[in-house]
């Protein structure tokens, strides 16, 4: 029934399921799809009532049931958006501060401290915060085999800057899935993208292929990172090092007349005429 979508046949078929902590967590689950589309609670009120309602009875099914993965797992799908935005607000906030801390800096006389504002608080009675929100999915991660907690954890994560979090989320991806090139992929996407360290994205792109032999994105993320620390020392004129990155990208560079391929030829030339010389 909750998963067609009807939650009030749901609550009405487990309204006399007493505290039976799997029935608790369907009642929740049914509450938070109804708040789905309930109107949004009048300022400053931060939660839904339906959604008050949800969380209630997933605590008190986790209460009972620790280990009951799919009400932690719906606690913090509940709690997330509201913590994603408490910490963009806060963020902004300090952001302000920071910039009016500068501002003060350049103008007032010496001995004359800017006026601060208060950062944003939470609304009291539930904890959203994002230590919360990540421990409820490293909760549900541990009852669930399958890379749903996981990969919730890992968006989570990324959102509210917990890259280390992240990182183990990816980690935790591997292992579960094991034998295929896609998690660890992934994995090197996020060295890149945001922890900023293409170094370290390069075991786990070239263990992606082991497994994606004919992955080309993967061959041409591979062949980017070379060719950028290449070119890099090239242009420090450290060219034994520009060398050994420009033979590592052309492991991954099949067609000379692609972008790639021209500047590998390009830069290969120009090594050449330099030992010439």
């Amino acid at each position: 029934m909750l998963d067609a979508g009807d939650a009030d046949g749901t609550l009405a078929r487990l309204q006399n399921a007493g505290d039976d902590p799997e029935a608790l967590a369907l009642q929740g689950q049914a509450w938070a799809k109804k708040a789905e589309s309930a109107p949004l609670p009048p300022p400053p009120a931060e939660f839904k009532p339906d959604e008050r309602r949800a969380i209630d009875l997933l605590e008190r099914a986790v209460a009972l049931r620790p280990d009951l993965a799919a009400a932690h797992l719906a606690l913090a799908r509940i709690l997330e958006p509201h913590s994603i935005r408490f910490h963009e607000r806060e963020r902004e906030a300090q952001a302000a501060q920071a910039a009016r801390q500068r501002e003060a800096q350049t103008r007032r006389r010496p001995g004359r401290a800017p006026s601060a504002e208060p950062l944003p608080t939470p609304e009291p009675g539930v904890d959203y915060s994002p230590e919360r929100v990540a421990r409820e999915y490293s909760l549900a991660m541990r009852g669930d085999t399958g890379r749903a907690s996981v990969e919730a954890l890992i968006g989570f994560a990324v959102k509210t800057g917990r890259l280390d979090e992240a990182e183990l989320g990816y980690q935790e991806l591997v292992r579960r899935q094991k034998e295929s090139g896609e998690p660890l992929a992934m994995y090197g996407d996020f060295l890149v993208r945001e922890k900023k360290d293409p170094v370290a994205a390069i075991e786990q792109y070239r263990q992606a292929l082991i497994w994606s032999p004919n992955d080309d994105a993967t061959r041409s993320k591979l062949a980017n990172i070379f060719l950028t620390r290449g070119v890099d020392y090239f242009n420090e004129q450290q060219f034994a090092m520009a060398e050994a990155q420009f033979a590592e990208a052309a492991k991954y560079i099949p067609d000379r007349d692609s972008p790639q391929g021209r500047l590998l030829t390009e830069h290969q030339a120009k090594l050449r005429e330099i030992r010439v010389r």
